[in-house]
């Protein structure tokens, strides 16, 4: 599958967060840190009635997020991360959240046995996992519930997001007109 003369190939590498909550709300944090855009983290929420708000730090990235993505609200905000070996804290504007991360999974250790070239060649190349095993998370001063399964499954994302809440190491590509 070869890019059309027309398009470019834009690569994102980061982290995934990806939490169910027991509210039916589900919270996707990317961290990237090397984009055509420099670092950044958005997030992007979908209520249980099906509604996408994009979260994010710069109108740049909001721009190209919302041609890639399928949100119905943006907001531009500061977005700050706090990433610890076994815990981060998100806060973006109304939303905090903060997780604890299990040991790797056994997903997670066969996937960083791919070396970094074959991974970065797919394009949504997985490369490490660790599981969410507790979450907080409040929006607009709202306690979202505990952790849960990402059900529905989401419809959006620059990567591929697990059904279970989980950290997911990911190189992915997006094609883009030139």
């Amino acid at each position: 599958m070869g890019l059309m003369p027309s398009q470019k190939r834009l690569r994102f590498d980061g982290w995934i967060a990806a939490i169910g909550t027991t509210s039916g709300t589900r919270i996707v944090v990317g961290r990237w840190r090397r984009t055509p855009f420099g670092a950044f983290t958005n997030v992007i929420i979908e209520a249980p009635t099906g509604h996408r708000r994009l979260i994010a730090p710069r109108q740049d990235v909001a721009a190209f997020l919302t041609n890639t993505e399928r949100v119905d609200t943006v907001e531009i905000t500061r977005v700050g991360v706090t990433a610890k070996p076994r815990e981060w804290a998100v806060s973006a504007g109304p939303l905090h959240v903060a997780f604890e991360l299990g040991r790797r999974a056994p997903r997670g250790w066969l996937l960083c046995a791919i070396p970094p070239p074959i991974a970065r060649r797919a394009c949504h190349g997985a490369r490490d996992l660790h599981p969410i095993t507790a979450s907080v998370a409040w929006l607009d001063g709202t306690d979202l519930g505990g952790l849960a399964e990402l059900v529905p499954r989401v419809r959006f994302g620059l990567g591929p997001v697990p059904t279970s809440p989980a950290l997911v190491r990911v190189t992915t590509s997006v094609e883009v007109p030139r």
